[in-house]
């Protein structure tokens, strides 16, 4: 590619970019003016944009965005000054100009000659007062709002060249290309890689400044001892006074006095500028994570581009009239829980306009406007984003959907007869039910309401359908503002600690012996006015149970649909917000486990993924392997477990083969590289060493040929376990002195363990 063609590229990116935001102030613009055709301010926004983007595509040499954006323009200039009234059918022209133009900005999409020759003609014909008695027939197939919704999004990347001076100059008349907000600021595309390793890295960085808390009161601690040491050598002065010391006696008691009294000082000088130190670092990590967190943060309106566009062009094609209020445009909304929501409010929207809205016939008959109106307000409410979308339609026949009930054979006619309006509005969000008897291109198909449901559930959120008939339906919908941050419950479990998101929890309970019932052979407890099934969480978690001899159960009551069960775990630690580490990707899916993150002390807890745990209790009950948990624990002295130390500068994978591990009952200590393990190595006494080869600050080739080397650890057995899986590879680590090497490539949970009680037996002594 030439210089030449490489800055076209760029160029067009630019016009791509600079159409891609006219466009959406045209759409807004016009369909305010279908309303009051008369609104200077709109006129003049829509005026303007045409005139931007006419002046953009005449610099980058696109001709058919000259002649659409001009025959635009000459329409809207007309109408400012009086010469022509916005009627429907300008509307509708000026609509489909700005696909057109949309169209023609976007690769791949462009229009022919032959569209571009009728939708000027159409526009000439328009703004001809001759011709305006004559019926108005559309020349050209209209490209709906709704194809820009179901159309795939095409993320242009930023220019890659550097545009001159002169050319700089004459794209100065028109409107800036580069993005900005709504108060001027600048705006950069970056990739979602990017904001997740700076969140990544900023939430560490807060937990590392709370690290800070503990050695300052450790600081504390050692000035209050120094100040008694102090008091006391002053106390040990005076009764020596009495004594008849030697000078040299005296003088080294003056020098201990003096010199204690000096480290004092120091110590009291110093705590205090590390106190400040602490404190100024932890205000601006967490300045640091709020920025980070909120570079994530989206207006809930970047997901109602098109929308309002899409209601108002599928109501026209079903003969209606609809409009869409929209109210909480600018709440603040994670962008993956944006990208998410796109799809179930399209399916939604499109139901309100299908379903809810009559004609505009019916409507007058039933003393209504003609026009309908479909409502969306977005709010935010402890922690979570509330949609409620209504619309002031007919509502839900509810006798239709009974008597579609019994014709599906979904239930007995009998039950069907006694359903509830809550029941009969449930079996609205089943897959393939549908009140349509026949298929049309908008509905029929029993694909909407489930698909709503499903993908609101795959967000931790939830969605509500109330009715009144013949005054329309209501959905309310609650889904989390992000989902990189999960506020959580953390408890114990086997000695370690999980977290339970608050979404998925129904209560928190102490159970005490008397509460626990036996039911068809299990364990339950009363809960609400049913028996709720208890079931440990050492079992579904691998963990060993707990020698804590406490009478009272804790227990946390999880739902998920209409699934509910009691998990028994042997402490509550307390409700966190939690920032969510995805798992390594080749671990692959983890039973029970959906993500990682760190406590405010460093440590790491694992985040229980509450769909898999209840599949997995289910798996337990018909498999009949479900444990009793036993009220009265041991109390036997347990025998001397055996020490193994990790070493892996990957926290998954370290995490990963220590859990492991403590699960088959071994004692367990991690290091983060081959110093931190050399370090440990020769502090504590351990039955084995697990190491990786590639770490920082010392590798484990290293680290196995010091171990060899030093006559108090040159007997200890050592496993390699590393992705180079190369024979070369295997005969350096083994020529290393490694009594075993374990490939990471075929690595799983029985080949590590197995490997394990090969070099030192089992995890008791």
């Amino acid at each position: 590619m030439t210089p030449e063609q490489m800055r076209d590229a760029s160029l067009l990116e630019l016009f791509s970019l600079e159409a891609e935001a006219q466009t959406q102030v045209l759409s807004a613009g016009l369909l305010a003016l279908e309303r009051d055709p008369t609104q200077a301010d709109h006129l003049e926004s829509c005026m303007r944009a045409a005139h931007s983007l006419k002046g953009a595509a005449r610099i980058v040499g696109v001709d058919a965005g000259v002649s659409v954006a001009h025959v635009m323009e000459d329409c809207l200039v007309s109408a400012q000054e009086g010469h022509l009234y916005l009627r429907p059918e300008h509307i509708d022209a000026l609509l489909q100009g700005t696909d057109l133009l949309m169209r023609i900005a976007t690769p791949d999409n462009n229009p022919g000659p032959t569209d571009i020759e009728a939708y000027v003609a159409l526009m000439a014909r328009l703004l001809d007062p001759l011709a305006l008695a004559a019926p108005i027939s559309t020349p050209i197939a209209p490209f709906m709002a709704e194809d820009l919704l179901q159309a795939p999004k095409v993320e242009l990347p930023m220019p890659v060249l550097e545009v001159d001076e002169q050319l700089a100059a004459s794209i100065e008349p028109t409107p800036k290309a580069r993005r900005t907000t709504e108060n001027g600021e600048r705006v950069l595309r970056v990739t979602a890689e990017r904001l997740n390793s700076l969140l990544d890295l900023s939430s560490k960085s807060l937990v590392e400044t709370l690290r800070l808390k503990p050695h300052l009161a450790a600081m504390q601690r050692l000035k209050r001892m120094q100040n008694h040491s102090l008091r006391a050598l002053e106390n040990l002065n005076v009764h020596l006074k009495e004594q008849a010391l030697s000078l040299e006696a005296q003088e080294a008691l003056d020098d201990a006095r003096r010199l204690l009294a000096e480290s004092q000082r120091l110590l009291v000088e110093k705590n205090a500028e590390l106190d400040e130190f602490a404190w100024q670092a932890s205000q601006r990590a967490q300045v640091l994570y709020d920025t980070a967190l909120a570079c994530r943060m989206r207006p809930f309106a970047d997901v109602l581009t098109g929308q309002v566009r899409m209601v108002r062009d599928l109501g026209r094609s079903l003969g209606k009239q609809v409009r869409l209020e929209i109210e909480g445009e600018n709440t603040q909304v994670d962008r993956d829980v944006l990208e998410k929501l796109e799809a179930p409010l399209t399916h939604l929207l499109r139901n309100a306009v299908d379903h809810g809205i009559e004609s505009p016939e019916q409507r007058l008959l039933a003393g209504k406007p003609a026009e309908g109106l479909i409502r969306l307000r977005a709010s935010h409410q402890a922690g979570l984003l509330v949609l409620e979308l209504r619309d002031d339609g007919n509502g839900v026949d509810l006798e239709k959907v009974r008597r579609s009930i019994i014709e599906r054979q979904l239930s007995p006619a009998e039950t069907a007869a006694q359903l509830s309006e809550e029941e009969l509005l449930t079996f609205l969000f089943l897959p393939g039910f549908s009140l349509r008897d026949t298929v049309t291109e908008v509905s029929g198909r029993g694909v909407g309401l489930d698909a709503v449901q499903h993908m609101v559930r795959q967000l931790r959120g939830a969605v509500v359908l109330e009715q009144a008939v013949g005054e329309g339906s209501h959905f309310h919908l609650e889904v989390p503002l992000t989902l990189s941050v999960v506020r959580s419950l953390v408890v114990e479990v086997g000695g370690e600690a999980y977290a339970f998101p608050l979404a998925h929890i129904e209560r928190m309970c102490d159970l005490e012996p008397a509460d626990i019932v036996q039911v068809e052979g299990r364990q339950h407890f009363w809960h609400e006015g049913q028996h709720v099934g208890l079931v440990a969480a050492s079992q579904l978690l691998q963990r060993p149970v707990s020698q804590n001899s406490q009478q009272t159960l804790k227990v946390v009551v999880i739902r998920e649909r209409e699934a509910i069960y009691g998990v028994a775990v042997e402490r509550f630690i307390g409700e966190r917000t939690l920032v969510v580490l995805p798992l390594d990707e080749r671990l692959g899916k983890v039973q029970d486990i959906s993500a990682g993150a760190l406590l405010d002390d460093g440590s790491v807890v694992l985040i229980v993924d509450v769909e898999d745990m209840l599949r997995s209790v289910d798996k337990l009950l018909n498999t009949g392997r479900l444990e009793r948990i036993a009220r009265q624990r041991s109390q036997a002295v347990e025998a001397a477990r055996k020490r193994i130390l990790v070493v892996d500068d990957s926290l998954t994978v370290r995490e990963l083969q220590r859990k492991l591990l403590l699960n088959r009952g071994y004692d367990v200590a991690v290091a983060v590289d081959g110093m931190d393990g050399w370090n440990a190595l020769r502090s504590e006494d351990f039955d084995l060493l697990i190491t990786d080869i590639d770490m920082p600050r010392m590798d484990g080739i290293e680290l196995v040929s010091l171990l060899r080397r030093d006559n108090r650890l040159q007997s200890l057995p050592v496993m390699v376990v590393s992705y180079k899986d190369r024979e070369e590879d295997r005969r350096r680590g083994l020529d290393a002195g490694a009594d075993y090497y374990l490939a990471k490539a075929s690595f799983h949970d029985d080949a590590l363990l197995d490997a394990v009680v090969e070099l030192i037996g089992g995890a008791r002594a």
